[in-house]
């Protein structure tokens, strides 16, 4: 009797002591939860204000682009120059928006997959203590879809990334997110569900080049593969 008495302080005891213990870890969680949560939306906020406030000085530079604008894709792994269609109007001017404005400066490419495609255009990727959250960003609006049967996924397409039919049923496209084919065989499945609205004309070696960089199991790459800038390149007409 005495014994089982003992065993019942002891227990008492030591689940006393870890009361407390469990009581602090579940504050750490809660307050950790809370800092993540404060600092995306400090990211949104901020992304939001920069957004609006550059995409009133790019809205001037509109009228002064071709039909046809070229613009080179500064990246850290070398310069990709593409050319968007003049057929997709909304997603072009989109595009000259966010790049004249610097919105895309520092993001990453932050899906990437070898034998498929490249990803970038999430202003999340500008920051590390987010990685979780890569892929989930963008200005706070979609685009309607803009699908040409003409304009199909060759190497070198440049696409707009979305979310799935099930959440987003219109097909509509992600406000900033964007995609470059590497494999056309592997992509082709996409003609017709996702909006095709530029191609590459210099630079598919720095596609691939892209491409072949080491991922992680979430197809995020192990050093950093950054948009330095996205730069304008007057044509003739």
């Amino acid at each position: 009797m005495k014994r089982n008495k003992i065993g019942i302080v002891l227990c008492a005891l030591a689940l006393a002591a870890i009361l407390p213990s469990c009581k602090s870890a579940e504050k750490k969680a809660q307050e950790e939860a809370e800092r993540i949560a404060q600092m995306e939306k400090a990211a949104a906020d901020s992304i939001a204000k920069a957004t609006e406030e550059a995409n009133k000085k790019a809205e001037a530079k509109l009228g002064e682009l071709s039909e046809t604008p070229v613009f080179d894709v500064i990246t850290s792994e070398g310069t990709i120059r593409i050319r968007l269609y003049a057929e997709t109007p909304k997603h072009r001017d989109n595009f000259c928006k966010l790049a004249l404005s610097g919105f895309y400066n520092g993001t990453q490419f932050h899906r990437i997959i070898r034998g498929f495609m490249i990803q970038g255009g999430d202003p999340y990727s500008k920051i590390d203590t987010l990685r979780d959250k890569w892929g989930q960003g963008g200005p706070g609006y979609e685009i309607p879809a803009e699908f040409v049967p003409q304009l199909t996924h060759k190497k070198g397409a440049l696409a707009a990334a979305r979310r799935g039919d099930t959440a987003n049923p219109l097909r509509e496209s992600s406000g900033s997110q964007f995609y470059i084919v590497q494999d056309p065989v592997a992509c082709s499945h996409l003609d017709g569900a996702y909006t095709v609205f530029g191609e590459t004309l210099e630079g598919l070696n720095i596609i691939d080049k892209i491409a072949s960089v080491s991922v992680d199991e979430r197809d995020r790459p192990l050093k950093p593969v950054r948009i330095v800038s996205i730069k304008y390149v007057p044509t003739e007409p």
